[in-house]
């Protein structure tokens, strides 16, 4: 499959690619949210 051997290679890079694409996302719908804690918990 596109020429990268074995599909858990393909696979892998895909699924690599896929998280990246997910953390990206994430952090720009995260970015400016407010946060009320002040990193301790209670």
């Amino acid at each position: 499959m596109f020429g990268l051997g074995d599909y858990a290679i393909t696979a892998a890079i895909v699924l690599c690619i896929a998280s990246a694409a997910v953390c990206v996302i994430y952090g720009a719908i995260n970015w400016n949210s407010s946060d009320d804690s002040n990193g301790v918990d209670k």
